[in-house]
C-alpha cells in the first residue's frame, strides 16, 4: 500500500516537515480489511524511499491531483512486471478514464464497502475493473492498522478520523466531489471513536475530519465521552458551527486547543459564487474572539483569486489575520480541481489553462482570472505569506492575545512553524520529528 509524495522532493516548495505531519491514515484504515495471514506493507514516499523492485501480489495506490503522475509512474513500473495494481482516491474518482490507463482496478469514491468486496474478488481470481460503494457507513469497520505506521517518523502520529465528508457543498471543494453520488457525510459510532482514542498513547490527538462539529448530536456525545481523558486535540470546523450553540464550549472542555477554520473570503459575492452559504452573514471576528476566550488557537484558511477579488484583497486579508491574532494562516490560489463544480463551470467558460495536474498545487494560477491578472494573483499570494509570517506581524498578532501564556504559545507555535526551517529539516531527515511532540503538547496546554 503506497502513498506517492504530493510534492516532488527537491523542489523549492518541498518542506519535509509539512509532509511528515500525519501518517497515511486512509491506507492504514483500508489495510484493516486484509486477513491476519496477509503480509501488508505500508509505504509513504514523504518519509521513506520506495522499494519498487519487489514483486508483491498486489499494489494499492492512493492518488491525489498533485501526486497523480508519480502514482502513474509507480503503477506502470509494477504492471510492466505483471504485478496487479489497484488505484483509488480523489483524483481517480474525478478522472477514472485517465487513471484506468495505469491500473488493473479502480475504486471510485470512499472504499469502506468497495475495498473488502474487491479483496474477496481478487482472492477468487476475478476482480472487476471498477468498484463503487453500494452503501456508505463506517459504523462497523475494522480497527485502523496502526501497527503498519512508522510512528517515529511523524510529528502527529495520533491522527484519527471519526466521520467522512462534510454536510456542506462548496463548489471548489475537492472532497465534496469525492463523496458525490451518495451519502456525503456520516460518522462512526461514538463508542467506537472513544475506544480508538483510548488505544492511542500519549495526550495529543489530531482529528483529520473535514468538519468535526458537523453532526451536533455525535460531536456532543463524543466530547462528553472525552471528558476526563486529559487529551489535547486539534481539528477543523466551520464559522457557523463555532458561533451556533454551545458545542464549541463542549469541545474546549474535552481538550480542543487548536482549530482549522475555512474563512476563505470576506466577500459575500464570492461566498455566494462558491456556494459557501455557511459563512454568509457570519461575523468572523466574533467567531475568533469566542475561540480565543476558550483558549483555542485559530488556524485560518483563505483563498485568493475568486472572481470578485481585487488588488487590495491580499492586504485586507493579512491585516485582518494579524489584528485578530490568528495563529497561522494558510493561503491558497483558487484551484479548480477536476471533478468539482468549479472546474466544470470554468471549463464551460473556456477558462482552464492547463491540465498539467502537477500544477494544481494552490500555488499556481491554472485558470483565466477575473478582477486580478494572473501576475497580480501570484505576486499577491506570495506577498501575503511573507507579510503575515514576518517577525513584525507575528509579534504584533501575539500582542493582541489576552494572557502571557497565550502570547507565548502563539509565538512558539507560529514562529516555530515558519521560522525554524533548518531545525525541522534536520529532525525530519534524522527521523526524530516525533521527539518534538512533547513541546507541541506543552504549547497547546498553555493556550488555556
Amino acid at each position: 500500500m503506497i502513498l506517492p509524495s504530493l510534492e516532488e522532493a527537491g523542489s523549492p516548495h518541498w518542506r519535509p516537515v509539512k509532509y511528515s505531519l500525519f501518517p497515511p491514515l486512509g491506507l492504514a484504515t483500508l489495510a484493516g480489511y486484509f486477513s491476519s495471514e496477509d503480509e501488508v506493507v505500508l509505504q509513504d514516499q514523504h518519509i521513506e524511499k520506495l522499494d519498487l523492485d519487489d514483486t508483491p501480489d498486489l499494489v494499492c495506490l492512493q492518488v491525489y491531483v498533485t501526486n497523480a503522475y508519480r502514482a502513474y509512474a509507480i503503477a506502470d513500473r509494477y504492471r510492466a512486471r505483471g504485478v496487479f495494481v489497484l488505484m483509488g482516491g480523489l483524483h481517480v474518482t474525478a478522472l477514472p478514464e485517465e487513471a484506468a490507463r495505469h491500473a488493473d482496478t479502480l475504486i471510485l469514491g470512499p472504499g469502506e464497502e468497495a475495498f473488502p468486496r474487491f479483496i474477496e474478488d481478487f482472492r477468487n481470481g476475478h476482480p472487476e475493473k471498477t468498484y463503487i460503494a453500494r452503501w456508505r457507513s463506517i459504523e462497523n469497520i475494522p480497527p485502523v492498522r496502526r501497527d503498519l505506521i512508522k510512528r517515529q517518523k511523524y510529528l502527529v502520529p495520533n491522527s484519527l478520523v471519526v466521520s467522512r465528508g462534510c454536510p456542506h457543498h462548496c463548489d471548489f471543494c475537492y472532497k465534496d466531489a469525492f463523496y458525490s453520488g451518495g451519502k456525503s457525510f456520516y460518522t462512526t459510532r461514538v463508542d467506537a471513536a472513544l475506544a480508538e482514542i483510548e488505544r492511542l498513547p500519549g495526550r495529543h490527538l489530531y482529528f483529520l475530519d473535514d468538519h468535526l462539529l458537523g453532526n451536533k448530536e455525535f460531536a456532543r456525545a463524543l466530547f462528553d465521552g472525552m471528558k476526563g481523558m486529559r487529551r489535547l486535540f486539534q481539528s477543523a470546523a466551520t464559522v457557523q458551527s463555532i458561533l451556533d450553540g454551545d458545542l464549541i464550549e463542549k469541545a474546549a472542555e474535552a481538550g480542543l486547543r487548536s482549530i482549522f477554520v475555512g474563512f476563505e473570503t470576506f466577500s459575500p459575492e464570492n461566498l455566494k459564487l462558491s456556494n459557501k452559504s455557511q459563512n454568509l452573514q457570519r461575523n468572523y471576528s466574533t467567531a475568533v474572539k469566542r475561540l480565543h476566550q476558550l483558549g483555542i488557537m485559530v488556524n485560518g484558511s483563505f483563498v485568493f483569486g475568486l472572481d470578485h477579488d481585487d488588488a487590495d484583497v491580499f492586504r485586507r486579508t493579512v491585516d485582518w489575520g494579524v489584528e485578530n491574532a490568528i495563529t497561522t494562516s494558510t493561503y491558497h490560489i483558487l484551484t479548480p480541481y477536476p471533478g468539482t463544480r468549479l472546474f466544470a463551470r470554468m471549463e464551460a467558460e473556456g477558462r482552464i489553462l492547463t491540465r498539467d495536474w502537477s500544477r494544481y498545487d494552490t500555488r499556481t494560477v491554472v485558470y483565466r482570472t477575473r478582477g486580478l491578472t494572473a501576475e497580480q494573483l501570484k505576486t499577491g499570494y506570495e506577498w501575503a505569506y511573507q507579510e503575515f509570517y514576518s517577525w513584525h506581524n507575528i509579534l504584533k498578532a501575539c500582542s493582541h492575545d489576552t494572557t502571557l501564556k497565550q502570547k507565548l504559545s502563539h509565538l512558539m507555535y507560529t514562529g516555530g512553524w515558519k521560522k525554524l526551517e533548518p531545525m525541522w529539516k534536520l529532525l525530519t531527515n534524522a527521523g526524530l520529528l516525533n521527539q518534538m511532540l512533547p513541546l507541541l503538547e506543552t504549547i497547546l496546554k498553555n493556550t488555556k
